[in-house]
């Protein structure tokens, strides 16, 4: 059996199970804190998963301690007003580009995740990531010896894993045995990318009963749109998906008709939402700590999914000093992010509830709630968020050049 021993000269090694979007996040962040990084990617080629991402101040902030926030922010494509409708095209709540930017310290940033995922695997220096690899984890180690991980080439003995595998993470298993993982949430969504609309339009979200839709730009010119209703699990449309869609969103207001329109079969990806109803107690155990949806699966009702992984991976990078104490860096790590991942699939879970509701009387409450919120100014609609969107990463201060990450100053506990 062939085994890759940790560390070259000396350094620490790291093995990150996931080329997604906080895999490769953290391994950029990593390494600049001084780890030799490995990513073990299972899929040949990078195919990101899903169609467009929204990146919040609070995961744009993430991506400044790898040198990227900015690169990423100039793709803001949201510019004048937006906002909540109802199916008819009535406005519930509205609010502008720079309204959000001034309340949340930054803009919210729609792009294609593979824009995302090119730009974090350009960052990484050469032969970082391994596509082609499934991993599992053969021990997840201790104070006396390594983590393992098995591959098809052979077993990777490593200082730290990093278990970024996704929503059914066979890391979590591993770990956690007998937790039983992500449940349905009742309730499936769609995504596609298509062409922009000859008509402008402004960015909306739109409830309507046990359903929701949202358009919005992206800085190419194409139009982003998501949808959710509630369904049985496993629900696929006979004829697929579009026809679904079309069905359940055809007669809404413009311009969803003409991005159905614009749509073919084959641009629409379907999923089953699941979340972590019940939490992890930690997020590590033994050398090896889980990130993202592995540590946390929520609902995509607050658009933090994403936002969140990219948190946990600069915590993680920032608490995982190389030289120290293992150990009392994880557990620093999940005394961080447990509190913070709960409170955010909590809060995901109650506004799908919301945005859910298909009971006549429930919709005509709940709308009715968010006209009045409305009446209370403009900035009513985004205080809601603020606890979500104006966190700060660690004081980790890492220098990004090309071609090398160094880092800089004391290393601060969170």
């Amino acid at each position: 059996m062939n085994i890759e021993v940790d560390g070259v000269g000396g350094t620490p090694r790291a093995v990150v199970v996931g080329g997604g979007i906080g895999g490769l996040t953290a391994a950029a962040a990593l390494i600049g804190r001084g780890w030799q990084v490995t990513v073990l990617e299972r899929a040949a080629a990078p195919k990101p998963a899903g169609a467009g991402i929204a990146l919040a101040p609070n995961g744009l902030r993430a991506l400044d301690v790898i040198g990227l926030g900015d690169a990423v922010r100039a793709l803001a494509a949201w510019q004048g007003d937006g906002g909540l409708r109802t199916p008819r095209g009535r406005w519930l709540s509205r609010t502008d580009a720079r309204a959000a930017a001034d309340a949340f310290g930054g803009p919210v940033v729609l792009l294609h995740r593979a824009t995302l995922i090119d730009t974090l695997a350009a960052a990484l220096p050469a032969g970082t990531v391994r596509t082609g690899e499934a991993a599992e984890l053969a021990d997840r180690g201790a104070a006396d010896r390594p983590a393992v991980v098995r591959t098809a080439g052979g077993e990777i003995e490593a200082d730290l894993v990093v278990g970024a595998d996704g929503i059914h993470s066979a890391l979590r298993a591993s770990l956690f045995p007998a937790h039983p993982g992500p449940e349905y949430a009742g309730f499936t969504t769609w995504r596609l990318v298509v062409a922009g609309p000859a008509r402008p339009f402004a960015p909306h979200e739109t409830w309507g009963p046990g359903r929701l839709w949202g358009t919005q730009p992206l800085k190419d010119g194409r139009v982003y749109a998501y949808a959710a209703a509630r369904t049985p699990r496993d629900g696929h449309g006979a004829e697929g998906e579009l026809p679904v869609l079309r069905r359940l969103f055809g007669t809404w207001h413009d311009p969803v008709p003409a991005v159905l329109a614009a749509a073919g079969e084959g641009a629409v990806l379907r999923n089953d939402v699941h979340w972590m109803a019940k939490s992890l107690p930690v997020h590590h155990r033994g050398r090896v700590a889980l990130i993202g949806d592995a540590a946390h699966a929520m609902a995509p009702t607050l658009g933090q999914g994403g936002n969140q992984a990219l948190e946990d991976a600069v915590v993680l990078a920032h608490c995982a000093d190389p030289h120290g104490d293992l150990a009392v860096s994880l557990a620093r790590y999940s005394a961080e992010r447990v509190p913070r991942t709960r409170a955010m699939t909590d809060k995901a879970e109650r506004v799908a509830r919301l945005a859910m509701t298909r009971n006549p009387a429930g919709v005509a409450a709940r709308n009715t709630l968010i006209r009045a919120l409305r009446l209370l100014g403009p900035g009513s609609a985004l205080r809601p968020f603020a606890d979500i969107m104006d966190w700060q990463p660690p004081a980790t201060r890492m220098l990004t050049r090309q071609g090398s990450r160094t880092p800089l100053g004391d290393r601060e506990t969170p």
